[in-house]
């Protein structure tokens, strides 16, 4: 034995202690005629996972069972139940410096074992990226399976997320490129915009997400890295998880997982240069081949592009992970659960009044007031409510009283969230007003029955409902939706692109909208032009991106004669709007605060259509008219005429405005915050500079290309 441990030259010291573990006594083997060294070999074999390779220390098992018989057996007698104890101390010598050493030493020993997996690792065959000399494949993504929002167009791949699938069009170049995919928002002031919803309560701290994107991959493996390549201002990445359910298979499970292989804080990287953002994954119990990216651009100055994603992995579980030794589990080095990871509604712990927790006594909770009691539980996330409501019986009436649940947003539990989950909810939600459910019930976890039946019970009282995401909608659910939810004010299906044209017809019936965001969905003209008909109060709607629509100077027309009090209008991407629709909606709608004509190209400013609408607005607070080749100085000159309330300008691509009508622009509109002169060529890095210092308290944005 003093022979294995000396010439002891494989693997890890974790490896080592397995092998160590696992007693042989050499009698039993004699009482079977086996030799010592054939079983030590056979056992050796088993530990290392039967691999058929002869390791170093297989051979040392051989030697020292071919050389001393009878002293291999003394020894192992003797020596083998203390050096299992002492495997077991050096284990927990381990344990207690992962939980009380810095977070930098307990990274670097990931690291270390990290590294000695990727050498021992099998070796395989060929895959997307190419396969490395330990066995470890690097794959490109196969396809873009499902994403929140972009800025490009449905039917090109100019900035859209598509542009993500196979290996790196831009990588190692930085700047603004059509290559790479780009969300549609970045920064704060999106947010602060009246077109935007109010925030909801109870929203964890953890839960950073604004935009998703979903990755295929050709071949499952056990991660062991994941690299996404940002090549314009990094940072946004805020989490990455890992689906068991294989996006190829034919026979889907039942059991959908998602695993969090890491999640940070957004961030913002001192230049906008590009990198490979690599951050250390967790180990996952099970193979994939989707991967979800969660990102966050509000403290970007500008849009974040992203070039490729790597998915680097092993085909066979690493040893490490089989014996789930925790040492490896180091990127939470807290003992304490993931709220976004518990099921809302669990049953873990017995309820109270259950046996011998059955206590009366609710201790000084008795002497505080039930608003008082109400107050402090209403600081409590969700999950945090369906915990506390399982101590005692007093804890339990506030924390299942409806005035808790007055909004609620199950968002941050899209992963686990399921009809289960509603129906525990759904005596609570009696007088609920606000509900968002948003990206929640993709792959089956929320059918659409599951969510008709909970709004069928608690939908009377809705005035705000947020689906944006949500792919288990139907027809029958905007139906129980139109019947169910009389009061409805605001309703969001953004890129619910998976509803079929006749389910927006449903829309119309709820005639107290005030905001209805159609963003990337399939809605027609014939259903569209009814929801305006019947929709007379609307304030705020968003058609970006809505390429069904073959009129849009109808569509136009029709707002200017029924919805006269809208105060914002998103036609992002809106390719058949003139200038004779442009003028009616400007003439209609006179109480417009936010008008969005970004990549309308066949309004020309030849026409007078940008000046005359500057006139007829003077309300605008929001303007963009993003790659209209024709803009002008007497459009931009009139808007600094007529428009001194604007916040937010957006005349990128442009080659007809100068620093001077800019300039005539931020000396006449006071709240200015932000305008953005991306690929303006009169508009040069210097005219920006010289303007931003005169102007500090405004954004001027100017993309490049390297």
């Amino acid at each position: 034995m003093g022979i294995l441990v000396q010439r002891y030259t494989y693997g890890s010291a974790c490896e080592l202690a397995l092998c160590i573990a696992t007693p042989i006594d050499p009698l039993a083997l004699c009482s079977h005629n086996i030799s010592p060294n054939t079983k030590a070999l056979e056992i050796a074999k088993q530990v290392r996972g039967g691999a058929g390779r002869t390791t170093e220390v297989e051979k040392e098992w051989v030697e020292v069972g071919g050389l001393a018989h009878p002293l291999f057996s003394a020894c192992c007698r003797s020596m083998f139940p203390m050096l299992t104890l002492l495997s077991m101390f050096y284990y927990i010598c381990l344990r207690r410096r992962c939980r009380s050493g810095s977070r930098s030493e307990a990274l670097g020993s990931r690291r270390a074992v990290e590294l000695a997996q990727r050498a021992s690792g099998p070796a395989g065959g060929g895959s997307v990226g190419g396969v490395s000399s330990g066995g470890e494949l690097e794959q490109y993504a196969k396809e873009v399976v499902d994403f929140s929002s972009h800025y490009g167009s449905e039917n090109s791949m100019s900035y859209t997320m598509w542009n993500l699938a196979g290996a790196p069009n831009v990588y190692p170049s930085s700047g603004d490129f059509t290559q790479t995919a780009v969300f549609r928002t970045y920064g704060r002031w999106w947010e602060r915009c009246p077109s935007a919803g109010a925030p909801y309560r109870r929203t964890p701290r953890s839960f950073h997400s604004r935009d998703f994107l979903e990755l295929a991959f050709e071949e499952p493996v056990y991660p062991t890295a994941v690299e996404v390549l940002e090549t314009y201002h990094p940072g946004a990445v805020v989490q990455i998880l890992a689906c068991s359910l294989n996006p190829f298979s034919q026979n889907p499970p039942t059991d959908v997982r998602w695993e969090v292989l890491w999640s940070g804080e957004p961030s913002k990287a001192l230049a906008p240069q590009s990198r490979q953002f690599s951050p250390s994954i967790r180990h996952l119990s099970f193979p994939t081949n989707l991967l979800r990216v969660e990102v966050n651009s509000s403290l970007l100055e500008y849009y974040t592009e992203l070039d490729a994603v790597i998915l680097r992995g092993v085909r066979e579980r690493p040893m490490l992970a089989l014996y789930k030794i925790p040492l490896i589990d180091m990127n939470d080095l807290s003992d304490g659960e993931d709220e976004t990871a518990i099921g809302i509604g669990s049953q873990r712990h017995p309820q109270a009044g259950d046996g011998k927790y059955n206590n009366t006594g609710n201790g000084y909770f008795d002497k505080l007031p039930y608003e008082l009691i109400q107050l402090i539980v209403s600081h409590l996330t969700v999950p945090d409510l369906c915990r506390l409501a399982q101590s005692c019986k007093l804890l339990q009436q506030h924390c299942c009283d409806p005035l808790q649940y007055l909004q609620l947003s199950l968002q941050p539990y899209w992963a686990t969230l399921t009809d289960a989950s509603l129906v525990h909810l759904q005596p609570r939600c009696v007088l609920l007003q606000r509900l968002n459910m948003s990206w929640t019930g993709n792959r089956g976890a929320l059918t659409s029955n599951g969510f008709c039946s909970f709004l069928k019970a608690c939908g009377q009282s809705l005035v705000s409902l947020e689906l944006s995401c949500c792919h288990f909608l139907t027809e029958a659910s905007l139906e129980v939706i139109s019947q169910t939810c009389p009061g409805l004010q605001e309703l969001n299906l953004a890129s619910c692109d998976r509803l079929q044209p006749q389910a927006f017809s449903h829309v119309a019936k709820l005639n107290s909208l005030r905001r209805l965001v159609l963003y990337r969905t399939k809605i027609e003209q014939t259903a569209l032009l009814s929801i305006l008909t019947f929709c007379t109060e609307l304030q705020h709607l968003n058609l970006g991106s809505c390429v069904r629509i073959q009129d849009y100077d109808v569509v136009a027309s029709m707002l200017s004669v029924r919805c006269r009090r809208l105060r914002s209008l998103d036609l992002w991407r809106c390719g058949s709007l003139t200038e004779r629709g442009l003028a009616e909606l400007a003439a209609g709608c006179p109480l417009l605060e936010e008008l969005d004509l970004g990549w309308c190209s066949t309004l020309q400013s030849s026409s007078g259509c940008f000046q005359r609408l500057a006139r007829r607005l003077p309300r605008l607070r929001k303007l963009f008219l993003t790659a209209n080749r024709t803009v002008c100085d007497a459009d931009v000159e009139e808007m600094a005429a007529c428009c001194p309330a604007l916040h937010y300008v957006d005349i990128l691509g442009t080659r007809m405005v100068s620093p001077a009508s800019l300039r005539k622009l931020l000396q006449s509109c006071p709240n200015l915050k932000l305008v953005d002169v991306s690929f303006c060529s009169q508009i040069d890095t210097r005219a920006v500079q010289e303007l931003s210092a005169l102007f500090p308290n405004v954004a001027i944005k100017k993309s490049f290309t390297q």
